[in-house]
């Protein structure tokens, strides 16, 4: 079974695109064709009448000389007078069908019927009697002709009778005729032409369509549609321009971004970014994260054959985080295992002092323990007014004496409890800590120093450690997603924190950097300028 290509696959025998379109094109040039041979043959019918009259005028004009003219004046009208052997010999010369010479009276010195000569004329003569020429198709005795009709003027100007030149109109028909099987033959040439033409585009067209006929090109539009706006993932379509040519509403929510982007170049729409880098595959790979806002994009971008791309989208934002909870228990798990030893060395201390009836040493070694632990509480909510950061700094300071850091906050500190966006702040400081607490675990003198200064609406916050620091090279490449020295963790992907960190302090207008503390480590700082709601005074001095 082929399942390379399902529209083949489809119930019925629909009528193909290709017998339809090259049917229309040769219906289309056969009727053209015909119409144009119509009005071609139309005006030729009237040329050709023109053209036969103007000959039997020349005719005529050349019989009616003076000389005829005398011949007429001179004789009478017999079939072997002298008008009726100059009319015969120049209607056998120029092939003319009759040549009428009549007197003023109408009667007929000549005709190619000798026994008309005498007669009255058949036709009204009173036009060329009285010094008109006459151009005409009529019918006369010897049937329907194309005629000729002058006045026959004497040496003097006088008018003594007329001549009149007739030319078989069936010639004429038949000249028509004559010319209608070559006209047709270049007519056919034409069609045929036409048709091959019509066919090759049909072939073109029949594999661009690859052989799909019109309902089932219907059909797969329709089903397109509900398929994109249906799925929960982003779909992103590219021309070979760079161009945005669709994207569905997902991928509209994931990217933050309106209908109005169709047709504009991807960077115009997105920005420059490694968002837009993954799209227009300047990166490639597969399963590529990206940062966009506060969500978590994993990408995949699939070439199609004119040169564009599709692109699609899903949110691994909620996912991500999960992993950064299960890293963050699995350290907590850690710690706590620690504690765990820690405790129970306490408590066989705790125990011997007891037995040895030490009961006042024992009291001072309960009240030490407990108070350290109580002291870098006070010591954090004293200095950070927002309940969440506090939280998360009381628990990053246990988390880091269980891995053998010192966190400590920099007298200087001070944040009231006026945050716009405490979550964010929370990611930010989290994302921070975590990557100092990594730097500079296992070393000696380890030390993490965390600080939050405010001045009107604006919070700085600088995180330093007494890790190896990162080299200056590498100072912006640690904010590119996906960048990162760690080994991977259990949800496999690194490197998102610091990108998420940039990301959410430039949504505030804000910076993120990274420098070379005093110790040598690495020293982060973020400005966020609209951090704070509220006054505006500066929160520098720390309260007594």
């Amino acid at each position: 079974m082929n399942t390379g290509q399902p529209w083949k696959r489809r119930i019925g025998l629909p009528r193909r695109a290709f017998s339809q379109v090259l049917l229309m094109q040769l219906t289309i040039a056969g009727g053209v064709l015909v119409l144009a041979t119509g009005l071609f043959l139309r005006p030729l019918g009237a040329q050709l009448d023109d053209q036969a009259m103007r000959r039997a005028l020349a005719i005529a004009e050349t019989t009616a000389s003076p000389r005829l003219a005398a011949e007429l004046l001179s004789s009478r009208p017999t079939p072997g007078g002298p008008v009726q052997a100059e009319a015969e010999r120049i209607r056998r010369a120029t092939h003319a069908e009759y040549i009428v010479v009549m007197d003023v009276r109408g009667i007929r010195w000549s005709h190619t019927t000798r026994s008309e000569i005498g007669s009255v004329v058949s036709t009204s003569a009173e036009v060329p009697l009285s010094g008109h020429e006459v151009m005409q198709i009529d019918t006369g005795t010897l049937g329907r002709s194309a005629r000729g009709k002058v006045p026959l003027r004497d040496s003097h100007h006088r008018i003594v009778g007329a001549v009149s030149v007739g030319i078989r109109y069936d010639s004429v028909r038949a000249h028509l005729l004559a010319m209608i099987p070559g006209l047709l033959a270049y007519a056919g040439g034409a069609l045929a032409a036409g048709a091959l033409a019509a066919y090759l585009i049909s072939r073109r067209l029949q594999r661009q369509m690859h052989d799909l006929a019109f309902s089932d090109i219907a059909a797969l539009l329709a089903e397109r549609e509900a398929m994109l706006h249906g799925i929960r993932e982003g779909v992103v379509a590219l021309d070979g321009g760079g161009r945005i040519r669709l994207m569905n509403d997902e991928a509209q929510r994931l990217l933050d971004l309106g209908p109005e982007i169709i047709g504009l170049p991807l960077t115009e729409a997105l920005g420059e970014g490694r968002t837009t880098d993954v799209l227009a595959g300047r990166v490639t790979g597969e399963d590529l994260l990206a940062v966009r806002g506060r969500r978590v994009l994993v990408t995949n971008r699939m070439p199609t054959d004119d040169g564009g791309a599709v692109a699609t989208l899903r949110d691994r934002t909620e996912l991500e985080q999960l992993g950064r909870e299960l890293d963050s228990t699995r350290g907590l798990i850690d710690a706590l295992r620690a504690q765990d030893h820690e405790h129970a060395n306490r408590m066989h201390t705790l125990l011997g002092l007891l037995e040895l009836e030490m009961h006042d040493e024992a009291a001072d070694f309960i009240t030490e323990v407990v108070g350290a632990h109580r002291t870098t509480a006070e010591q954090v909510t004293e200095k950070i007014h927002d309940p969440l950061l506090a939280a998360l700094l009381v628990g990053k300071a246990t988390v880091a004496a269980e891995r053998g850091v010192t966190l400590r906050l920099t007298p200087e500190t001070l944040l009231p409890d006026r945050l716009v966006d405490p979550q964010g702040l929370v990611t930010i400081v989290g994302n921070l800590v975590d990557n100092a607490l990594d730097a500079v675990s296992g070393s000696d003198g380890a030390r993490v120093e965390v600080e939050l200064l405010t001045e009107g609406h604006t919070a700085v916050l600088r995180v330093a450690d007494s890790g190896g620091g990162i080299p200056e090279e590498q100072h912006e490449l640690i904010f590119t997603e996906g960048w990162s020295t760690k080994k991977l963790p259990a949800h496999g992907k690194r490197g998102l924190g610091l990108p998420l960190v940039r990301r959410l302090a430039e949504r505030q207008g804000g910076s993120a950097e990274v420098g070379t503390g005093t110790g040598g480590g690495a020293e982060f700082t973020v400005v966020l300028p609209e951090a704070l709601t509220g006054s505006r005074t500066s929160a520098r001095e720390p309260t007594g």
